[in-house]
């Protein structure tokens, strides 16, 4: 269900219950990565956010993980976001802990993202990207940790430009940034670990 711009709808159902399903999507997704995993009872979302991506914020957002919106989500989506998060609001990428991109045709600056350092490599940020659609097999084949050989996965809605930032992240381990793809209800973890093959 989604909502006039600028308006807040309820959160969660049932708070305790969907955030602990939604965790274990999450854990599911990111242990196993490449893999769509579909989330079950979403929360209501705001214009231009799918229903999975609210679900993950509500799971992953506090007042201590500061949030970065991109343009075409700041009024659409922000007071909803915020107020059911608490995560501060930041205007620039390098000082977020995640970063959301309503529409992974048009990404930021990939570049700008938090990596992590040496002694903290966990501060590397989370980027969220919403696509058109997510579905195993397809022109995409990963390997790496989590994945029995190798998978395949056709995404929709994702601008080429991604892909080699995607390569570079990947050879910077441990440090760099972790991936969640969303698309309606689906999720698609891509941790930095995980690397991108030819099919």
């Amino acid at each position: 269900m989604t909502q006039p711009d600028g308006m807040i709808l309820g959160g969660l159902g049932d708070p305790v219950h969907d955030s602990q399903r939604c965790f274990r999507g999450i854990l599911d997704a990111m242990s196993r990565p490449a893999r769509p995993v579909t989330l079950a009872s979403p929360p209501d979302a705001p214009p231009g956010v799918a229903p999975a991506t609210m679900a993950v914020l509500h799971c992953l957002l506090d007042q201590d993980t500061p949030l970065w919106l991109d343009p075409g989500l700041q009024a659409r989506a922000a007071r909803h976001i915020s107020f059911h998060t608490q995560a501060p609001l930041v205007a620039e990428m390098s000082a977020a802990s995640f970063i959301l991109v309503g529409d992974g045709l048009q990404l930021p600056d990939l570049s700008c993202l938090p990596l992590g350092d040496p002694a903290y490599p966990e501060r590397g940020a989370t980027l969220l990207v919403q696509v058109g659609d997510l579905a195993s097999g397809g022109a995409l084949r990963f390997r790496g940790p989590g994945i029995d050989g190798t998978a395949d996965l056709q995404i929709d809605g994702l601008a080429p430009e991604f892909w080699p930032a995607f390569a570079v992240n990947t050879e910077l381990f441990p440090l760099g940034f972790d991936t969640i793809l969303f698309a309606g209800t689906r999720i698609v973890g891509l941790p930095r670990t995980t690397l991108l093959e030819e099919a």
